[in-house]
């Protein structure tokens, strides 16, 4: 059997130093850019532990040392384990529902003494274990709709639990383990159907009060039902290799909009959309007339497709309108462009874009941002913390952190590559869909690209939950990666 010993050595020789150089260079970026957040003019130790640079210094120093527990952890203790860690974490985030502690309108913080802990941040590599463990075990098949919705019900449980903390950014996160799902054989169409989703949302209810030209259209639907009409075409020639069906359903779809478009410009006024459902009706009646006549299960498949789209479209108004609170139903307007409020919703984001771009090519240096010192922008030093990196190094500082970031996300996938087991791929997978996903959503909603969630910045945004959380998720990988080479004789 391997040594104790024997078994450190061969874990420090096999350890991955370019994801650690790259882990702690954005250590160190993101303490600058936490130091540039929280000066305040005057300040004149920015180590000292009653400031938010000083404490991050003990979050950073914490979470080094955690990594080095982690990686003297026995990979076959994971592995084992992987369900207990996940029960314990989701019992954990159930607890949390009932936590009396409200802070900013959320109920997402554990607060024992001066510390306080959110488990959404831990719930990320405990969900990830728990998916490598499932979906590596003998026998499994995404494919199965049975192991296929095992899957699922792991990433939907944290997610229920952290939107009853009313935390629903973070919950959000968790769908990014759909491109794990997709790598290891999830169906193209899934990850189609979630795009598609996307699209109608966006617009739908960014055109739904725009007429087209003198009648009573809305433009917003009239494109939505189409896209249905157009992407259901495609799916039976991409599906069940029927072109010609395809190509008709295509003219017919078209042809009777079209018709039924040039009637209300031309001759009475009335609502194309009535047309356009009508159409959507009679495709889904012939995709159930070809799935009983040919036994080809996917044209039940489009056939749920159709059906489902239109039920989202039309109750994505109802669930924005009725069921959304009113601060996010008006940070999702403001995204779309319905609503300005620039001292609102779009406060934040307003107040970042002119950081960032103030920074120019080269930026105004480290301490001496303006828009930063003089707290224009709220949560600078947590969600909207890129701001300051663009403030302070202008272009050529904001894009080395991406390119590091990237630098990261190619490297976990060349790792998680060269697994020879499942388990490990499953988990590296996880991993880098967590990174990917937090970067893009959090630069995005600090440039106005995409929705104000509220997420931090992995390794940047200030706070001890994120680093830790973070940095268990990587370095459980590292261990499980540096266990690739070692067997026992």
């Amino acid at each position: 059997m391997i040594r104790a010993t024997d078994r450190h050595q061969s874990v420090w020789q096999s350890l991955d130093w370019v994801t650690i150089c790259l882990y702690l260079a954005l250590l160190i970026f993101g303490w600058l850019s936490v130091c540039g957040a929280s000066y305040t003019f005057g300040e004149n130790d920015i180590f000292s532990l009653s400031t938010r640079s000083g404490m991050q210094i003990v979050w950073i120093g914490t979470s080094i040392c955690l990594g080095f527990v982690i990686l003297m952890l026995d990979t076959k203790f994971l592995d084992t384990f992987s369900y207990v860690i996940f029960a314990i974490l989701l019992l954990l985030l159930f607890a949390t529902i009932f936590n009396p502690h409200d802070i900013k309108g959320s109920h997402s913080w554990l607060v024992i003494g001066p510390l306080r802990l959110q488990p959404a941040e831990f719930g990320k590599f405990a969900t990830a274990l728990a998916l490598a463990k499932l979906i590596s075990s003998y026998g499994f098949n995404i494919n199965r709709p049975k192991h296929f919705a095992a899957a699922c019900g792991i990433i939907l449980l944290p997610m229920l639990c952290i939107v009853g903390q009313r935390e629903t950014g973070s919950a959000l996160v968790y769908l990014a383990f759909s491109l794990m799902l997709y790598r290891e054989g999830m169906p193209g169409s899934v990850l189609f159907t979630g795009v598609a989703m996307v699209i109608y949302f966006v617009v739908g209810i960014k055109f739904e009060q725009v007429l087209m030209g003198d009648t009573p259209t809305s433009v917003g639907k009239f494109v939505v039902l189409l896209l249905v009409q157009l992407f259901s075409a495609g799916m039976v020639d991409a599906y069940c290799h029927n072109r010609r069906q395809a190509l008709a359903i295509v003219g017919y779809s078209v042809g009777a909009t079209l018709f039924a478009f040039l009637f209300s410009v031309y001759v009475i006024p009335f609502d194309v959309v009535i047309v356009q459902f009508v159409v959507c009706v009679l495709l889904m009646l012939f995709l159930l007339y070809q799935g009983l006549g040919t036994r080809i299960r996917n044209y039940y498949f489009i056939l749920a497709f159709t059906l489902g789209s239109i039920a989202f479209f039309y109750s994505a108004d109802y669930v924005l309108n009725n069921v959304m609170e009113p601060h996010q139903r008006v940070r999702i307007n403001v995204l779309l462009g319905l609503d300005e409020d620039l001292a609102g919703a779009g406060y934040n984001v307003h107040q970042s874009e002119i950081a960032i771009g103030s920074g120019g090519l080269k930026g105004k240096g480290f301490l001496n941002g303006t828009q930063t010192k003089l707290k224009f922008v709220p949560e600078q030093d947590t969600d909207f913390i890129f701001c300051t990196v663009g403030e302070e190094e202008g272009f050529l500082g904001s894009a080395s952190v991406l390119l590091l970031f990237l630098a990261l996300i190619l490297r976990l996938i060349h790792l998680a590559e060269r697994q020879p087991f499942a388990f490990g791929r499953i988990y590296g997978y996880c991993v880098l869909s967590v990174f990917l996903f937090h970067v893009f959503i959090n630069v995005g909603m600090v440039l106005g690209l995409t929705p104000v969630i509220g997420i931090p910045l992995p390794f940047f945004s200030y706070g001890g939950s994120s680093l830790w959380g973070f940095t268990i998720l990587l370095f459980v990988f590292l261990r499980i990666d540096a266990g690739r080479n070692m067997v026992q004789n």
